[in-house]
């Protein structure tokens, strides 16, 4: 299966991915005594129109359903285990988690939220 060059471009997003990362985890460390918590949320792939849109433009250009061009973008990034995108109310249910007062504690942590397509620990 040959997918177009504009699906590319892992690898710089993984770097920034990573600098992020290392940046949060010193932020929270500064500004925790301060009170500011600092959490980073990582999400995979979520089924926004635009990806919805990507979907559909895939299908067309291999004569294919909707559910396969989706399908297809999850074998291009690596395979989703649970067998589909976030929804966007998902990642922002976690967000609204993290922010309130249950979370209190809770600070220099990340969250990935992708439905199980990169392994951790």
């Amino acid at each position: 299966m040959v997918f177009p060059d504009h699906l590319g471009g892992t690898l710089p997003n993984a770097a920034a991915k990573a600098a992020l990362s290392t940046y949060s985890k010193s932020l929270s460390k500064q500004v925790s005594p301060k009170g500011v918590r600092v959490a980073r949320v990582s999400p995979g792939w979520i089924e926004t129109e635009s990806a919805v849109e990507l979907a559909k433009r895939l299908a067309a250009e291999h004569n294919v359903d909707v559910e396969k061009g989706k399908q297809m973008i999850m074998t291009l990034i690596g395979g989703v285990p649970i067998g589909r995108p976030s929804k966007p109310e998902e990642i922002a249910n976690l967000i609204a988690f993290i922010a309130s007062d249950r979370a209190g504690t809770i600070t220099g942590t990340e969250y990935v939220i992708d439905g199980g397509t990169v392994p951790t620990a």
